[in-house]
């Protein structure tokens, strides 16, 4: 990479790695206080409406943020069409789900579902007058700000979250919680950047952007399906309660995966497209990223699989022990999670949208297929199957990566397989010598430390030059 593009990749790499790791951990201690003083059900009043909120979000941000990142030029008219499209069609949809809040109630015969899914939808409303904002964001790596605005809104929403809670409005807690989030992201977002919009209604630049968004908005609805098809299924084969356990299990599995991929996303394909006309330099940029991403993935999502038990009784107590085994199986599969989302993040800067659509209805509809077979077997069976085709479709996304840039099947495995071998190696050895340690806290810190120097110490000893890479640009940070 050119100096100045490898400099702003690795401040991007660097602030988005600060703020996804205050976020996360601002994330961990709310989420503490709330699973203490809340029950499974009252999350899972929340799970069953998630999708609803976040598929109307997607049809109203219709992949226009990537479009926009992915244009060469972008003028003013540009962000004023996408910010009065946004308002427009995010009003349109709440109208529709408030009219159609009686039909979710009834399809999952829970009738206090009405009123709270329509006080629930007014966060993706509230958040269509900030997408255009994000979008100026993301195209221009204005990490530090995005960063800011979300960790000031996580901290003022958690706040009210846990006072509510604690004052008896269970789950109407924790949607005000949300709701708080959004408004409190807009307005910092409109705080920070300099966008601002005109009354000026030109739709016309939308033109240029639809062929390519049109697949993204697609595609986003699938992957929203897909990974909310636990809370779906869950709820209407099984109980409010299996559904609060998914939820919260998941919720774990989010933090620590989104920990790496959306500092990942927020850097990765504007800088893959602003390399689109240079495959060579774009493999190489591709297979940084790649060890990168695999050399953080790995340890950080087996690591919350291999203490799963320990955090979910030390935190949120025994009350929630039903949640450790889905937590265990779903890190296995948040662990590729960041490389798959490098790998769409490669196709979609290279304009690949169909290929990306494809990929994610094809994948959405086999884990489906997989779900309604395998459900009356038991939530575990659903889970495994969830976990092997998630992983197995690694292959299907190097497949198209290969036909763009031609990076084989072997050389990726150069890349991310040692990384895996090195973190199970870590856990292994780790499980072996703390497993006749009975005392909870003592096995929990030990299993973190120990993993951890491990890995280090493998990955100092193979001379891993990802790891040294890391080392340095911390030591000139420090400077």
């Amino acid at each position: 990479m050119s100096g100045t593009l490898k400099e702003k990749t690795a401040k991007g790499l660097f602030w988005g790695g600060i703020s996804n790791g205050v976020l996360q951990l601002l994330n961990l201690v709310f989420g503490v206080f709330l699973a203490r003083i809340l029950n499974a059900n009252d999350y899972g009043m929340v799970g069953m409406l998630a999708i609803f909120s976040l598929l109307s979000s997607t049809i109203q941000e219709s992949g226009l943020t990537a479009a926009i990142a992915n244009k060469k030029e972008v003028s003013h008219n540009d962000y004023n069409a996408v910010f009065w499209f946004n308002i427009i069609i995010g009003s349109l949809l709440y109208i529709v789900l408030f009219l159609i809040s009686p039909l979710i109630a009834v399809f999952y015969k829970i009738p206090e579902l009405t009123s709270l899914a329509r006080y629930s939808f007014l966060g993706f409303l509230i958040s269509s007058f900030g997408v255009v904002q994000n979008s100026y964001f993301f195209r221009n790596l204005m990490i530090k700000q995005k960063s800011i605005s979300l960790m000031v809104s996580l901290a003022i929403s958690g706040i009210i979250g846990i006072v509510l809670a604690y004052n008896g409005f269970s789950y109407w807690g924790i949607a005000t919680q949300n709701i708080v989030y959004i408004t409190c992201v807009v307005s910092c977002y409109w705080y920070f950047s300099p966008w601002r919009p005109t009354f000026k209604l030109d739709f016309t630049p939308l033109k240029q952007m639809i062929g390519f968004s049109s697949k993204l908005l697609i595609t986003n609805l699938f992957i929203h399906l897909n990974n909310n098809l636990f809370s779906i299924l869950l709820g209407k084969f099984y109980t409010k309660a299996d559904v609060g356990n998914y939820t919260q299990a998941n919720k774990w599995n989010y933090m620590g995966y989104s920990l790496v991929s959306d500092t990942l996303h927020n850097v990765s394909q504007p800088v893959l497209a602003k390399i689109n006309d240079d495959v060579l330099r774009q493999q190489n940029v591709f297979r940084k990223l790649l060890r990168f991403t695999s050399f953080i993935a790995f340890p950080v999502m087996l690591g919350i699989s291999f203490v799963s038990y320990e955090l979910i009784v030390i935190t949120i107590t025994e009350k929630w022990l039903p949640a450790v085994e889905i937590l265990q199986l779903l890190c296995i599969s948040g662990a590729f999670i960041p490389i798959i989302r490098l790998y769409s993040n490669l196709l979609i800067s290279r304009g690949k949208s169909n290929v990306y659509m494809w990929c994610n209805i094809t994948l959405c509809l086999s884990l489906l297929v997989s779900m309604l077979i395998t459900h009356s077997f038991g939530m575990r069976a659903m889970f495994i199957g969830y976990v092997i085709i998630n992983i197995c479709w690694v292959l299907v996304w190097h497949y198209f990566l290969w036909k763009e840039i031609k990076i084989s099947l072997l050389n990726a495995l150069k890349d991310i397989l040692p990384f895996l071998v090195i973190t199970i190696t870590s856990i292994l050895i780790s499980y072996f010598l703390l497993k006749e340690i009975n005392n909870l806290y003592i096995r929990f810190v030990g299993k973190i430390l120990l993993t951890a120097i491990l890995y280090v110490i493998i990955l100092w000893i193979t001379r891993a030059k990802v790891f040294r890479e890391s080392l340095t640009f911390l030591k000139q940070r420090t400077i």
